[in-house]
């Protein structure tokens, strides 16, 4: 019987949480039609996300089009909803490092895209990326963005959506909108805001400012600035960095992640009822019941 019921309770709290996750910001009532825009994406091809997964839980997602400073094609910008799809339900899943191929971040969207799409439509891509980076925010993986060369515009609001950001020598970070004549419209504002607070992020948005590692380090954009300038050898370290918070089961890291996730986007009291009905999903697991025959909490 009381088997029968933790077993509901992890069921029904799963849903929950992978509903949440989920849930599209915007809908028919915001004039959004995401078929529409799906459509719209396909005619602008070129480049592509890849996306390998080891046998210990390390998702590697790369941007692919360094003939454009791995600039977001239309159809790049639908891959990436699919592997967020594919990660949402990795179940052997415990992090995530995104980066781009040859020795760059992303420069944001393809220009040819900005220059041919309507008001409307732009306004639906606003949407859109939104919708797939909120979710990449959700995942219940650890995220890095791993920062060589520049990320800039749209690649810069990318690694906001990310828990983490780790810069190689070099590298730089640099919210270019004001420059385009716009604001950021990925949710790269609100997160950059939650991040370094209002005023550093007025003065990053408003000066177009480069950041550097060792003033991201400083404003608690970047962690850490890693040694090695190249893909090989920074990719290497960012896996090593990533591993001190990925050690131990799966479902108890991506626990730690979803109880983050509520005392972040909820209020004080359904943060408090969501931690509890996450805490009740490991109550007598296997990962608790032999952390107690070990006394792990004392070692």
């Amino acid at each position: 019987m009381a088997v029968s019921f933790w077993n509901n309770l992890l069921q029904i709290t799963k849903n929950r949480v992978l509903q949440q996750r989920r849930v599209s910001l915007y809908n028919y009532t915001h004039s959004y039609e995401e078929h529409v825009i799906k459509k719209k994406l396909k005619q602008f091809t070129g480049g592509s996300i890849n996306l390998s997964k080891d046998g210990n839980g390390i998702g590697v997602l790369t941007l692919n089009n360094p003939r454009l400073m791995n600039a977001f094609t239309g159809t790049m910008m639908l891959e990436l909803q699919e592997k967020v799809t594919e990660l949402e339900n990795w179940k052997e899943g415990k992090g995530l490092i995104i980066h781009g191929a040859e020795n760059t971040f992303c420069s944001g969207s393809d220009l040819n895209i900005v220059k041919a799409v309507s008001l409307q439509d732009g306004v639906n891509m606003c949407m859109f990326i939104q919708n797939t980076l909120t979710r990449l925010m959700r995942l219940p993986l650890i995220s890095v963005a791993l920062v060589r060369g520049k990320a800039v515009g749209g690649g810069a609001e990318l690694t906001t959506a990310c828990d983490f950001r780790l810069m190689t020598p070099g590298s730089e970070i640099r919210f270019v909108h004001k420059l385009m004549g716009l604001v950021p419209g990925w949710g790269g504002a609100t997160r950059l805001v939650q991040l370094v607070g209002s005023r550093n992020a007025l003065k990053l948005l408003s000066g177009a400012l480069k950041v550097d590692p060792e003033r991201a380090v400083h404003l608690g954009l970047a962690e850490e600035i890693l040694p090695s300038s190249d893909e090989t050898g920074s990719l290497e370290e960012a896996c090593t960095w990533l591993n001190q918070y990925t050690e131990g089961p799966a479902d108890v890291i991506q626990a730690m992640k979803k109880v983050v996730i509520a005392g972040r986007e909820l209020h004080l009291e359904a943060a408090l009822r969501e931690e509890k009905d996450i805490f009740a999903t490991l109550w007598g697991g296997p990962a608790n019941v032999q952390a107690l025959a070990q006394r792990a909490k004392h070692k």
